[in-house]
């Protein structure tokens, strides 16, 4: 019984790892291109959309 548990608990960490992983490549990744386009402040992009299209 005690196997089985182990197993179970090893699966979990590695997709965490994995997704931790592909998050970080895509911040960035993100990062880079608002670099390379001189678009660093993000609030002041999404503040029009967020504005001209309320949730409620």
């Amino acid at each position: 019984m005690s196997h089985s548990r182990s197993k179970k608990n090893s699966r979990t960490p590695v997709w965490v790892a994995i997704g931790a992983i592909f998050l970080i490549i895509l911040l960035i990744i993100w990062l880079t291109f608002a670099d390379l386009t001189g678009n660093t402040d993000v609030a002041a992009y999404l503040a029009p959309y967020i504005v001209n299209s309320p949730i409620s």
